[in-house]
């Protein structure tokens, strides 16, 4: 058999690759068309931890972990040519598909930009989605990295999938409203519903994993080999909240937390993000669900400044003088919103938690001290003024 990842040149789809490789003896295919290292490219940055050619990685997966079921084609997913090929010669068993366009940021900056992140993303899924169809592989198990972002920041508890919806005193479950915040966001929106009407239409088995905030610099495969690292971004468009806080840090800058910084946000290790996704990924014909399933792919809510206070307690281990300077906020939202996130199914899917937040940020700024040349080098890139400027040019 045969299990399919898209997006498996990123942060997520690599490693993940490597998991799902070590623990099975079926064929892993890999797909990527490396865009996201030309638009991190785009922006004037570049990734703190050197990623090599997929030629030298899947040479080192080899030559360190032995695995010889590794192979990778290089593709264009929003080509639907591409992808009826790509089905119909290899013929998955699984997909998952973690190739997007990520950045809320990046498709905020112009209208070209939200364009190209909306055809983009959506134009993948939906080719990938209609081509099982077409080839006659709905047996297929579909599972894709979507967000959390889906449900934007609402005043009571998030559930793992829909909602129930009552009015005139009738109740019914139905799914989540779209409330993202982004045009990126709203893509995964899109995402949701159209694998919603996939599996109803095709009874494709569908597994929507609504990934937070991911964390982290390492997994137990990549850790092995330098060769093997997974990229590392900390400019404002591409890094996340803890990296660009911890690349600062190490940068020596302040932590620049808005407001109070008590808004939290829900976070998950980059190694139980991987384990999950190989979980589903292992899973047989004979035991996998057959229908629709929703996972919050998170481990806990973390507040802003929480982020910034463990940063400074961590840098400490490291001689690190993290200063956690507050500024006034430039956004209109809640400083104080205490987001709650059901997460049980997800839980039951890995396990016990394999890292907590202050040894992931432990973790960072080991290897981010290692490579503070290239951060200081791009300091520049957490300004998003200086960056908006050379891309509206």
């Amino acid at each position: 058999m045969t299990i399919l990842v898209t997006g498996a040149d990123g942060y997520v789809g690599w490693p993940t690759s490597l998991r799902i490789a070590a623990h099975t003896d079926d064929r892993v295919l890999l797909v990527d068309n490396f865009a996201r290292r030309e638009w991190v490219d785009e922006v004037g940055s570049v990734s703190a931890t050197p990623v090599k050619p997929i030629e030298d990685r899947l040479d080192a997966a080899e030559d360190v972990h032995g695995l010889t079921n590794l192979s990778f084609v290089e593709g264009d997913l929003t080509d639907k040519d591409f992808v009826d090929e790509l089905l119909a010669i290899h013929e998955p068993a699984t997909v998952v598909h973690t190739a997007a366009q990520p950045s809320a940021p990046y498709s905020q900056i112009n209208g070209e930009r939200a364009n190209y992140t909306q055809h983009n993303n959506l134009q993948a899924t939906r080719n990938l989605l209609w081509g099982l169809e077409e080839h006659d592989l709905t047996d297929t198990h579909f599972i894709e990295t979507t967000t959390t972002g889906v449900y934007g920041a609402p005043e009571f508890p998030i559930p793992e999938g829909g909602a129930t919806m009552e009015n005139q005193g009738d109740r019914d479950e139905v799914p989540f409203p779209a409330m993202a915040g982004s045009w990126y966001h709203l893509t995964k929106s899109h995402d949701a519903a159209n694998m919603r009407l996939a599996h109803q239409q095709f009874d494709i088995p569908v597994s929507d994993v609504r990934t937070a905030i991911v964390y982290g610099t390492q997994t137990e495969e990549t850790r092995a080999d330098d060769r093997l690292s997974t990229r590392f971004d900390f400019d404002y468009y591409f890094g996340t909240v803890a990296h660009r806080f911890a690349a600062q840090a190490v940068a020596g800058y302040p932590v620049t937390v808005y407001g109070k910084g008590e808004q939290r946000k829900p976070f998950i290790s980059l190694e139980d993000a991987v384990e999950g996704l190989t979980q589903l990924a292992l899973t047989g014909p004979s035991d996998r669900p057959d229908n629709h399933v929703v996972y919050n792919q998170v481990t806990r809510a973390i507040s802003i400044v929480e982020i910034a206070n463990t940063i400074a307690d961590v840098g400490d281990d490291y001689g690190i003088d993290v200063d956690v300077e507050h500024f006034e906020n430039p956004r209109d939202e809640d400083e104080t919103h205490k987001m709650e996130i059901e997460h049980d199914r997800y839980d039951a899917l890995i396990g016990e938690q394999a890292q907590d937040f202050e040894s992931g940020i432990d973790d960072v700024l080991n290897t981010l001290t290692d490579h503070a040349d290239v951060i200081k080098a791009h300091e520049d890139r957490f300004l998003p003024g200086v960056l908006e400027d050379r891309l509206n040019d």
